[in-house]
């Protein structure tokens, strides 16, 4: 199947090139049943000719192409409704049948906050010209009316207000949010991207009309910042925010990093360091407790420790260590050899004290350690015993 993407260089654009390039080229083998011949590229520094010769070869088109803040206002009709009718009409040159998919705009309804909008007029004129094309030549036609999108490789500052706010945050500089109450209704670029191939599959989610993509979020402008600057402060707090599987947030995180410079993407963290080596907190979430690294010289004892309610996992990733437990009021002691070259997760018990030895003379015993809690300073829940009770 040859495919003509209009608008390939645009933020939904780029997306679904890399998208069909990896089906293409065997590397997302979710859909086996799409075969991808050639993938036409139409850019705006490209030729009318171009144009023509990627109608003629297409199989399916994706009308992307558009115009969303044009220098002159008259940018809108030409570059959204006169350019469809325009590449429709190339289509028909080529007698050709084939699906058209065209990217239009919430504000083509032109109700309320968008009546009177000249891009909702032209949209709403390319939409038309598209259902006609549908009718005349008996071709699938999907339009979709997209909410807002964001996610990575979206051009802040021009027509996104995510992607406004993610740059300005990851580089420190101000947003402006004028009534924090405004809600939005967005889409993520990989739920747009997962649409669209159904829809080359022949199995788009159409509402009435329209085509829809099933998966949008409701985030107020306020939500929006508040999130973001719970994000920017992590390297220092180190607290990973709630981001449940499927929501705004993690999607929101996600396209938030992707505008890091490159000066945040390392960050350093605070290393506790004495002679028997470091102790370094790595991350800490809301309901999930903290992830740790311990480094132990060669022969030191670490430990000899409790907890009442507190949890954690010992797991040794480099060195050759011996853990042990004893609950407290008895003498029997769980002993553990462990090593990195076979990594294994140890409990450390509630109400049993405990200890972790590196058991080489000459390197570092290296341990992930998870609690199932973070620290609380005013509350460590930690009291010295020692595993062994000889000489005590």
């Amino acid at each position: 199947m040859n495919i003509l993407i209009t608008g390939a260089d645009g933020f939904v654009g780029k997306n679904l090139c890399v998208a069909l390039k990896n089906i293409r080229d065997g590397k997302d083998r979710r859909r086996p049943l799409l075969q991808i011949g050639q993938i036409f590229r139409y850019g705006r520094d490209d030729t009318d000719e171009a144009l023509a010769t990627a109608c003629a070869e297409a199989d399916f088109v994706f009308h992307l192409a558009g115009v969303n803040r044009p220098k002159d206002p008259a940018a809108f009709a030409s570059g959204n409704a006169a350019f469809t009718e325009h590449l429709l009409e190339l289509l028909r040159k080529q007698k050709k049948s084939c699906p058209v998919m065209l990217a239009s705009s919430v504000q083509a309804s032109l109700e309320g906050r968008y009546a009177g909008s000249l891009y909702g007029e032209s949209k709403l004129r390319a939409e038309k010209a598209v259902f006609a094309y549908g009718e005349e030549t008996g071709a699938r036609v999907l339009v979709y009316r997209f909410p807002n999108l964001f996610g990575k490789w979206c051009r802040p500052n021009y027509n996104s207000v995510v992607a406004t706010f993610c740059h300005n945050v990851a580089h420190d500089l101000p947003i402006r949010v004028e009534d924090p109450a405004i809600e939005l209704e967005l889409a993520h670029i990989d739920d747009v991207v997962e649409e669209l191939l159904g829809a080359l599959e022949g199995q788009e989610t159409r509402r009435g009309r329209f085509c829809a993509v099933p998966v949008t979020h409701r985030a107020s402008l306020g939500e929006i910042a508040s999130l973001l600057q719970a994000f920017a402060r992590q390297p220092q707090s180190l607290l990973v925010p709630e981001i449940p599987d499927g929501s705004f947030a993690k999607k929101l995180y996600s396209t938030y990093l992707s505008y890091l410079p490159a000066e945040k993407v390392c960050f350093p963290l605070r290393m506790n360091v004495d002679e028997r080596g470091s102790f370094t907190e790595l991350l800490k979430t809301v309901s999930g407790g903290q992830f740790s690294v311990n480094i132990s010289k060669p022969g030191i004892t670490k430990g000899q420790h409790w907890h009442n309610s507190k949890w954690e996992f010992f797991i040794v990733v480099s060195g050759r260590a011996l853990i042990r437990e004893r609950k407290l009021g008895t003498d029997e002691v769980l002993s553990f050899t462990v090593s990195g070259e076979k990594i294994e997760a140890v409990h450390m018990l509630p109400g049993c004290t405990h200890s972790i030895t590196n058991l080489s003379d000459t390197e570092d015993l290296v341990t992930l350690m998870w609690a199932n809690e973070r620290f609380d300073p005013g509350r460590p829940d930690t009291f010295f015993e020692p595993v062994s009770q000889e000489g005590t």
